[in-house]
Order: structure tokens, then C-alpha cells, then sequence
């Protein structure tokens, strides 16, 4: 069938990035970091999109247990890679921010310890995945792990609050009554990033699932072409 929907998700994502970005550089510096805080209008959205993409793990798994059905397999797989690239770059555009601001590339402080963990947890995701070959045990297992996985989203975002932290607090604080703690012009420019980000998620997980199904119909094609070349020898053994 002709794809009809990821073409114009690729020029939304673009769209929206675009906007976004016009408005980080007309966006005032900050009275502290100077144009240094510009940093946040791309490590802040990499980082909800990666809670946005551990959260679809979730979801998919659940779904895959409830239905059965591969396409929600493929997708929390999806989703979990996407999440785990954006995670990373979370850590390395953090890295770059910290650098200036803390005199260092990295502290084991909370937030940043239980980022770094999130990658051991959904890389020993695809190393599970990797070792079991029967697709409907494969896809059991991972959409168990997938889903508890996930537990690690709310301790990653109260642990600024939990623990002593030299992070700052969310620029956007949901608990106990929203607070917007920034210039007007600053958040329009980190609410309109959020957004590309969201846009960009969802075109990466269409990209990605269309790519994992053809893997997956090619490997369903090679495993039923043994079949057939196997049958003959079985039936002639006595």
C-alpha cells in the first residue's frame, strides 16, 4: 500500500523545527548563563522525547500482552530505540551544559546517575532481545522489561526533589500547582521546541516500524523457505 502519512510527518517535523528554532535565537539570553541557556531548547525536549519514547515502550508492551499481535512488538522495540538514542543525547548535550556552568563534564549526582541507569535498563532490553530467537518468547520477555522499565520515568523526574541535587528544578514545575519559572519569550521558544520534538518522535517511530516490519517479513520469508528445503530430508529419514 502507498504510504500516505510519512512524507507529510517528515515536512511537519521539519516545519516545526524550523519555527522552533527561530524562536531559541530570538529568545533573550539569560541573566546568568547568557546565551548559554539557548543549550536548554534542545536538552530539555531530548529529554521528554525520551521519557515520550519509554512511555510508548510501555504502552506497546502492554498492548503486545493484551493482543498478541507483532505490530505492537515492533513498535515498543521501536520506541525503545528511539528512546535510548535520545537519552543519550540528553547526556551529552547536558554534559556540554554542565561543563560551563559546574566547572565539570559529569557528576554522579541523582538526576544524572538515574539518566545514565536508564541506559544500562533498555540496553539490556535489546541485549535480551537479541539472545532469544522464538519471536512470541522474545516478544513476551521484552514487553515485560519494556513495561517495568518505565518505572525509572517518575525517579528520574523527582529525583531533584528526593535527593540533594545541584540540578536545577524543572523550568516548567507540574507538581503543586504550574509554575513557569522563565522570560515569557523563553518558554514560547521551549514550548514550540517540545512540540517539534513530539512531531519528530512520532515520525521516527513511523520511519522505524515501517523499517522493523519489512526486517520481519523478510526474516518470516527465510525461515519458512528452510522449512521447505528441510521437509524432504525429514521425511526421507526412517
Amino acid at each position: 500500500m502507498k504510504d500516505r502519512l510519512t512524507l507529510p510527518l517528515g515536512l511537519l517535523t521539519l516545519a516545526a523545527f524550523a519555527v522552533g528554532l527561530y524562536f531559541s535565537f530570538v529568545s533573550p539570553p539569560d541573566v546568568n548563563q547568557g546565551d548559554l541557556v539557548r543549550l536548554m531548547y534542545v536538552h530539555v525536549p531530548s529529554a521528554w522525547l525520551s521519557y515520550l519514547a519509554y512511555g510508548g515502550t510501555f504502552l506497546f508492551g502492554l498492548a503486545y500482552l493484551v493482543t498478541r499481535r507483532r505490530r505492537f512488538d515492533r513498535l515498543a522495540m521501536a520506541s525503545a530505540e528511539i528512546g535510548l538514542l535520545f537519552t543519550a543525547l540528553t547526556l551529552f548535550g547536558g554534559s556540554l551544559w554542565a561543563r560551563p556552568t559546574w566547572g565539570v563534564y559529569w557528576l554522579w549526582e541523582p538526576r544524572l546517575t538515574t539518566t545514565a541507569l536508564s541506559l544500562v535498563i533498555y540496553g539490556g532490553y535489546f541485549i535480551v532481545r537479541g539472545l532469544i530467537e522464538d519471536p512470541e518468547r522474545r516478544a513476551r520477555v521484552a514487553s515485560v522489561i519494556g513495561i517495568a522499565g518505565t518505572l525509572y520515568i517518575p525517579v528520574n523526574y523527582m529525583s531533584v526533589y528526593w535527593w540533594r541535587s545541584i540540578h536545577q528544578t524543572p523550568t516548567v514545575k507540574l507538581l503543586g500547582g504550574t509554575e513557569l519559572s522563565a522570560d515569557p519569550r523563553m518558554l514560547t521558544a521551549l514550548f514550540v521546541m517540545l512540540g517539534a520534538f513530539t512531531v519528530l518522535y512520532f515520525f521516527l517511530l513511523r520511519v522505524r516500524g515501517i523499517l522493523a516490519a519489512r526486517v520481519e517479513a523478510r526474516e518470516d520469508r527465510e525461515f519458512e523457505r528452510e522449512a521447505a528445503l528441510n521437509a524432504p530430508l525429514k521425511e526421507a529419514r526412517p
